[in-house]
């Protein structure tokens, strides 16, 4: 068993993950309906089918969840929280509408506003991610069913790398949201001389492609909320990979008073 896997917190965040990825492709193969939320996005039975699975795993380690599909807590009790979950049952709810396979489930645990462990898992291909930030350990492990036990996690286990630097530079545009800020951004990196090509990927997989070392850049120029970008940055950030704000300068901070993110770009 690998170190990473002896923690209570990153096994208990990896069994949720696995078993909401179990629910969420039942509904995937079913003619599922689609609602419209408050703020316009869409939501399925999966979303909430796996955050109830979630929840049921999370609530046991009495650290506070904050999770895109929970009814909001006011700040002036949230802001007490030194520690807590921050949680997308379904990320991507686009790509799963589209069945186009990329979506995730994302699982953080956040401690002063930093992410210190990560759960990425990816449903359709059984292809798990998690990362311990502290200890610079990330991990992605394909398995076999989503009823793959924390032994079998580890005995799959390969550690990510990101890429080394290139006159090629492959930049992650996001599958259903480029902006012109982005394509700008593309267009400055090819002016200093290095070809560039676009990679597009759905969902939290784009930080996952960075820190797995097929993309060297994620900028993001489009509102993104922090349970879009906790577990994603805790997988860059395990393996040296930075998500800064374009705002401060500095890396992106959870548990925020208005938990939209400002634009980012993931780099080493």
């Amino acid at each position: 068993m690998i170190n990473i896997l002896e923690n209570k917190n990153i096994m208990t965040a990896i069994k949720a993950s696995l078993d909401a990825g179990k629910v969420i492709m039942q509904v995937y193969d079913t003619s599922f309906n689609v609602e419209i939320k408050d703020d316009k996005s869409p939501l399925t039975e999966a979303d909430k089918k796996a955050n109830e699975v979630i929840n049921s795993y999370l609530i046991d380690t009495e650290i506070p969840i904050i999770s895109e599909e929970n009814k909001q807590i006011d700040y002036s009790i949230r802001k007490n929280w030194d520690t807590c979950w921050i949680v997308d049952p379904v990320d991507g709810t686009k790509e799963f509408i589209k069945r186009n396979g990329e979506f995730t489930v994302n699982i953080a645990l956040v401690e002063s506003g930093r992410p210190i462990l990560g759960v990425i898992y990816v449903p359709t291909i059984k292809r798990l991610y998690f990362a311990n930030v502290e200890e610079k350990h990330a991990y992605s492990a394909d398995l076999t069913s989503h009823d793959s036990s924390i032994d079998t996690v580890g005995a799959n286990a390969k550690p990510l790398k990101p890429k080394t630097s290139s006159n090629s530079v492959e930049v992650v545009g996001s599958r259903s949201h480029m902006s012109q800020e982005t394509l700008d951004f593309v267009e400055n990196i090819r002016s200093s001389g290095k070809e560039v090509s676009i990679v597009s990927k759905g969902s939290s997989l784009k930080f996952c492609i960075v820190a797995e070392g097929k993309a060297d850049v994620y900028p993001r120029f489009a509102p993104t909320m922090e349970w879009d970008t906790a577990a994603g940055q805790a997988i860059c950030n395990a393996v040296g990979i930075n998500v800064i704000s374009q705002a401060t300068k500095e890396p992106l901070l959870y548990n925020k008073e208005n938990l939209l993110n400002p634009w980012f770009v993931t780099s080493k």
